[in-house]
């Protein structure tokens, strides 16, 4: 393990190198190295890590999943991985960040696990999440934080922290990842890394997300280039494709088309902060010298859709809390719950009134997200209001207005695409004044993946991003 200028990662002299996850399957195809010895490299890194960062929660080190049975003609066959602790892996147990039960190997996979699988990849174990995956920092009410490699000072946010950490290090080249208010974008934004939100639909359906009114959960991955992130979704649809959306198939490089691009650069629910607005800025001018026309936009959201997104968000932990016996293990107790999932629960027992009508208006999200795309072809903003905040900000002990206070002035931008169902994509071209890493957002309408992907490589290949081990 290397730590430089607070820096923490595990890059060195191993079968992993600093590859990306297109150039290990191709060394696999080539017989340079094995997926066993990929997998050696990989975990031991994952071991050096875990004393300072915390990302893992259930190591499979010993018996990797996947690289046994797996299709060698697969495209990312070999690749070392982890899935995180909300999905279903037959064996291991999944825990959901929390200690309100005692987890138990799970006796089957989920169906997203299966085409998660079928891309080839090795899995090594499963990556830590706040409890649920309802905060935007992966701490916990009485156990160590995932800390961001960047500065361990700091989150590396959420809920898909694990995942962040391992892929940011070194430890891994792409992680799974999911997102119901931004845990793709969020940590990608926090970490330095690439986190491509799909159109609702566009992989198997989360085994939660089917259960839901309003479905807002996407699963995915957080990379450290994009064609990896291609790749992956490329990978993804030779297992499934929705035939209600246009195939993406494998998106090679930057695009020919000039798009036009809506810049945000407030959200209606929270001010940024001049330095990620300014990375915002800069990220448009670039766009601009590649030929795209930007013109400055507003989002056609306000407080009332914050006030339906809290009731919402209040209903699922509701739901966790009530159905907890039944849906997660019968050892659950609701008592046990930290106080950020409490608190969301009794927020929504004062408006549960109001359900109905809250329901009705995410329902209208969508055609209003639709709307932003016919003036504009790709809308820009920032990933979050403001930069990586410290750990213990957002930790579930905080009180719980306060704690929900700060979350709604740092989450400010990413539920809209979760209750819209449309993509949105989170790219690193942006750094603070203490070193962490900045994201800024593209958002486009449903189906069209593809020219997020298009933007995305010419912004990575005009200016390639940071790289923590330099």
């Amino acid at each position: 393990m290397l730590v430089a200028h607070d820096r923490v990662h595990a890059f060195g002299d191993d079968a992993l190198g600093d590859h990306d996850a297109v150039a290990l399957a191709a060394l696999v195809r080539a017989g340079e190295v094995s997926p066993a010895e990929l997998a050696r490299a990989a975990a031991a890194r994952a071991e050096r890590l875990q004393a300072t960062l915390n990302p893992v929660a259930f190591p499979a080190h010993r018996e990797p999943w996947g690289a046994a049975g797996a299709d060698p003609a697969a495209p990312l066959f070999g690749v070392p991985t982890y899935l995180k602790d909300n999905v279903d892996l037959r064996g291991l147990p999944t825990g959901q960040g929390s200690a309100a039960f005692r987890p138990r190997p799970a006796g089957r996979n989920s169906g997203f696990t299966d085409q998660f699988l079928s891309t080839g990849v090795t899995v090594l174990g499963k990556t830590r999440l706040p409890e649920f995956g309802l905060n935007a920092s992966t701490e916990f009410a009485a156990a160590d934080p995932v800390r961001n490699p960047w500065n361990p000072e700091h989150s590396p946010g959420a809920s898909s922290g694990g995942a962040a950490v391992l892929v940011a290090t070194g430890a891994v080249p792409l992680a799974h990842a999911n997102d119901g208010g931004g845990s793709i974008r969020i940590p990608a934004a926090c970490c330095g890394l690439v986190g491509l939100k799909p159109t609702r639909g566009r992989l198997v359906a989360n085994d939660m997300s089917r259960k839901l009114p309003v479905d807002l959960i996407t699963d995915g991955v957080l990379t450290r280039s994009v064609r990896d992130s291609a790749a992956f979704f490329a990978a993804a649809e030779r297992y499934h494709r929705n035939p209600a959306l246009p195939p993406l198939g494998l998106v090679e490089g930057p695009g020919t088309r000039r798009v036009r691009i809506g810049l945000v650069l407030d959200s209606p629910l929270a001010v940024t902060d001049p330095q990620t607005r300014e990375a915002v800025r800069r990220t448009a001018l670039r766009l601009e010298s590649m030929g795209h026309q930007v013109s400055e936009t507003t989002l056609p959201f306000d407080a009332a859709f914050a006030d339906d997104f809290t009731l919402y968000w209040g209903y699922l932990a509701f739901l966790i809390a009530l159905t907890g016996r039944l849906t997660v293990d019968r050892s659950f107790r609701a008592d046990r719950l930290d106080g950020l999932t409490q608190g969301l629960r009794r927020t929504y027992l004062r408006g549960m009134l109001g359900t109905p009508g809250m329901l009705r208006r995410l329902a209208r999200v969508k055609d209003s997200y639709a709307g932003l795309f016919q003036a504009h072809d790709v809308i820009l903003s920032p990933v979050l209001a403001h930069v990586a905040p410290p750990i213990g900000h957002l930790n579930p002990n905080v009180p719980f207005e306060e704690l929900k206070d700060r979350l709604e002035r740092y989450v400010a931008f990413t539920p809209v695409n979760n209750i819209a169902g449309g993509p949105g994509i989170a790219l690193p071209t942006g750094a603070a004044a203490n070193d962490l890493p900045i994201g800024v957002h593209l958002s486009a309408a449903h189906g069209d993946e593809r020219t997020l992907l298009e933007l995305a490589f010419a912004l990575e290949a005009d200016q390639p991003w940071r790289r923590i081990q330099d």
